[in-house]
């Protein structure tokens, strides 16, 4: 199995199409929600990526197949002072997970946000999958808390119109 690792150009239109794709194939299974992308995201998806300097997406091949993508967006830590990388989609064809992909994929986010300077990555991770849970652990990451008396942190949103 050959793994290539690559750092999306969004105005490249195959990488382009490839991070839609993928970002559609994870959107229909039931941790994405289970719906198909719109037609407007499809459409504008890279193109709006494009013009944001704090989005970095990372694309993974097998065997020159596309397999994987990292959508990670760059943030700021108030009590650090400094830069961190939220991983804010994480994708892995069905077809290609339980080979290890997603910890290839992991280490090189890890690198980027070495890189750039970053003090932590954050991810948020749906209570019911326990797959992706385990390969989060098997990377270092866990839920975070302040003080333990407050306990740990929640992710949270509200959706606007």
């Amino acid at each position: 199995m050959s793994i290539e690792l690559v750092w999306v150009d969004f105005n490249q239109p195959e990488q382009a199409a490839q991070l839609v794709a993928l970002l559609d194939a994870y959107a229909r299974e039931e941790a994405g929600g289970g719906e198909p992308l719109s037609e407007e995201v499809k459409t504008h998806l890279p193109s709006r990526l494009a013009k944001l300097s704090y989005a970095h997406s990372l694309l993974a091949y097998v065997d020159g197949v596309p397999a994987g993508l990292i959508n990670c967006m760059e943030g700021f830590s108030s009590f650090q002072a400094r830069p961190l990388l939220n991983l804010h989609d994480v994708v892995v064809l069905p077809a290609f997970r339980g080979q290890g992909l997603i910890q290839t994929m992991l280490a090189e986010v890890e690198a980027q946000a070495q890189r750039l300077g970053c003090c932590k990555l954050t991810l948020e991770v749906l209570s019911g999958n326990a797959r992706a849970q385990g390969a989060y652990r098997r990377a270092g990451y866990a839920g975070y808390e302040l003080d333990p008396a407050m306990g740990q942190a929640l992710f949270w949103q509200k959706k606007l119109a």
